[in-house]
């Protein structure tokens, strides 16, 4: 025979209901917890992580800090990115902040890039400010731009033209040579 409080639950039966989030709490391991939040972590030292075994052939979007170790195939976006020592990026880059101690094949576009030692760019750079360690490889042309990450102001190394129009004719030298000489 159960007995019975005012509430009218049995007192087994209530008992059980108040502990079950301390058993929730007991069931729930700290590792657990930080798969269970809905938004990722941004904070400082926190950073989005491609593992040196991962080789990803596509286009990475990082709302935050994000670091490679291992091989990307395509265009990657991040606030700040780090291409560590032994990781592969070939493709674009666009960041606030890159530093490449590893291997970059492609279009950097960045605020600021590091090119520490050990690393290795080959390709261009769109920059406002630019930093090459000693024994680090850069094969490529530079070329510091006011808003690197802005779209619009990709332009190539020739600098901004306008479409459809050709460049003006030079005068040519036997123009004035048939006309003699002005005095």
């Amino acid at each position: 025979m159960l007995t019975s409080t005012k509430s009218g639950v049995p007192e087994k039966d209530r008992n059980a209901a108040t502990n079950a989030p301390d058993v929730m709490g007991r069931v729930v391991q700290p590792h657990d917890q930080a798969w269970a939040k809905s938004e990722p972590t941004t904070k400082a030292g926190m950073a989005s992580c491609i593992g040196s075994d991962m080789s990803i052939v596509g286009n990475i979007e990082c709302k935050g800090p994000a670091q490679v170790f291992g091989r990307i195939e395509g265009e990657v976006r991040a606030s700040d990115l780090q291409i560590s020592d032994g990781a592969q990026v070939e493709g674009s880059v666009i960041a606030q902040n890159v530093t490449i101690c590893g291997r970059v094949k492609g279009t950097i576009h960045a605020v600021r890039v590091k090119l520490q030692s050990g690393g290795a760019v080959e390709g261009d750079i769109f920059h406002r400010s630019l930093s090459i360690d000693e024994n680090s490889q850069f094969e490529g042309s530079s070329r510091r731009v006011e808003n690197p990450t802005d779209p619009s102001s990709s332009v190539d190394a020739k600098g901004p033209q306008k479409k459809g129009t050709a460049p003006a004719p030079l005068p040519s030298i036997n123009a004035e040579l048939a006309d003699g000489p002005k005095h």
